[in-house]
């Protein structure tokens, strides 16, 4: 039987609240090491419902989290660079005395994953990304996501806390950051989502190339930006396969 979900906050030293559950999966005890997601921009944790039952439901330990600036966790901290969205997936690591995760995250929860992973690859034993990569800069990002939001305004999110949460990626691409990434990693687009194709393949490209790694990739049909709520059941399929993989290649390495 699934275990009640414990949930909690844990306070990271620039004094942001960030709210997480944590979940034992069917039969107690996990098949793997657990799993951490991260939504993506004006999202929340409440998104990974579905992905979650079905991995909760094969046994696996769930961990997600409200991003700082996000639904229950600090609305308006003093931070939203990219680097204090890292610390804070090593904060809720750190509290839960998490061992190396599978690390998935969609959209800019995704960048804050591969980001995570290329800083702290003792912490992460495997990494999941769902249209979500390295690309950039892309200058009118923060023009478009306050657009966006002016239209269709959601009740969790402040405006100005997520325009200010893509500013970094109207300057920069993480190429470099992507290249350092050592663990078993998986690229998921949605046949109709934003992240375009050609930076699929150059990840996988230039992962190979710095690190002789190789990159699985999958497209999900009918599929927008947001793969986990447009098609749940063949992201899990898709992730459930992966792990399965992953976890043969642990156990004969």
């Amino acid at each position: 039987m699934t275990s009640t979900p414990v949930t909690g906050h844990v306070t990271v030293p620039d004094g942001t609240r960030i709210a997480y559950s944590d979940t034992q999966g069917q039969g107690g005890s996990s098949p793997s090491p657990p799993l951490l997601l991260l939504h993506g921009l004006a999202g929340h944790m409440g998104e990974w419902d579905d992905l979650t039952a079905r991995l909760l439901a094969d046994g696996h330990r769930v961990v997600r989290y409200d991003g700082r600036g996000h639904a229950a966790s600090t609305r308006r901290p003093r931070d939203m660079t990219r680097a204090s969205c890292v610390a804070d997936a090593v904060a809720v690591i750190e509290h839960l005395s998490l061992p190396p995760v599978m690390l998935v995250g969609q959209s800019l929860g995704g960048h804050t994953a591969f980001l995570t992973a290329a800083a702290h690859p003792h912490l992460i034993d495997t990494l999941i990304l769902i249209e979500a990569g390295p690309s950039g800069p892309s200058p009118n990002l923060p023009t478009e996501i306050g657009s966006w939001l002016d239209k269709s305004p959601v009740p969790f999110v402040d405006r100005d806390m997520m325009v200010a949460a893509v500013a970094e990626l109207a300057e920069c691409s993480y190429w470099a950051e992507w290249e350092q990434v050592r663990c078993p990693t998986f690229v998921v687009r949605g046949a109709q989502g934003t992240m375009p194709a050609s930076e699929m393949a150059e990840m996988r490209t230039r992962r190979l190339t710095a690190t002789a790694t190789a990159t699985e990739t999958e497209v999900i049909q009918d599929a927008g930006h947001d793969v986990h709520l447009d098609q749940p059941r063949l992201l899990y399929e898709a992730v459930r396969g992966f792990l399965a993989r992953a976890r043969h290649e642990r156990r004969t390495r």
